[in-house]
């Protein structure tokens, strides 16, 4: 069942008593008038998430501006209805839908957008995956790195964003899309802390640079794939 956090029955133009402030959500009622379409919903979110883009990038054309604000808005409805499991009710607010932290569509996006750009900076500096490919067939000091202090936290995303299509099974077999919602998450939160703990187009080693950046290729991909799977864009930028 979906229903309306208060504040979103408000931001809709719902009237409501005190009384209905005060309740942890507003049950939709075609009796009562209660009640909103998708379409409604991705205006509001689109609405709102034009005001954030523009913030953002008051430099960017309003076609592409708008684009980024629609691809926002569905890849923000469409995670907050999957992300819950069938049997639990779901309350819809704007507000915690379009959040770039915790575990939204945005915050999902924001993290592939963010993989997206180390390779661009790798291209502007005149790098490529080939390369780092390549880098790799130092077999010896690719296991160096792997056994060294970080190597474990580098291991353990390759191998999560490895698991894509074993999730995509197990949602499929549960008939919950819950559970690659949630893949997908964990991999973005993963993505963001192995991009805040190692530096990697500044790695001076050329061989840990070129580990670095296949494990980055690696998880994006997945990461991308699994938003796919979910119906959501990855935005040029956000």
């Amino acid at each position: 069942m979906v229903a309306l956090s208060p504040a979103a029955a408000e931001e809709l133009g719902f009237k409501l008593s005190d009384d209905d402030r005060k309740k942890p959500f507003i049950e939709m009622s075609g009796r009562k008038g209660l009640g909103v379409k998708a379409d409604d919903l991705i205006d509001r979110l689109e609405a709102n998430a034009l005001a954030e883009v523009e913030s953002r990038h008051p430099d960017a054309a309003d076609d592409e501006k708008k684009h980024i604000a629609h691809q926002i808005a569905v890849g923000a409805l469409r995670y907050f209805l999957l992300k819950f499991t069938r049997n639990t009710v779901i309350v819809f607010d704007f507000k915690e839908a379009l959040s770039f932290d915790g575990e939204t569509g945005c915050f999902c996006q924001y993290s592939a957008v963010r993989a997206n750009s180390i390779f661009r900076k790798l291209e502007e500096a005149g790098g490529s995956i080939e390369a780092a490919r390549h880098s790799l067939q130092d077999i010896e000091r690719s296991k160096e790195i792997f056994s060294a202090g970080d190597g474990t936290d580098i291991w353990s995303i390759a191998i999560l964003a490895s698991r894509l299509e074993e999730a995509v099974e197990q949602a499929a077999t549960a008939n919950e899309p819950a559970i690659l919602a949630k893949y997908t998450f964990n991999l973005a939160k993963a993505f963001n802390l192995f991009y805040h703990n190692h530096k990697i187009i500044a790695e001076t080693d050329d061989v840990k640079r070129a580990v670095l950046v296949v494990v980055a290729d690696i998880t994006r991909r997945a990461l991308t794939a699994a938003l796919e799977t979910l119906g959501i864009e990855v935005p040029a930028k956000m």
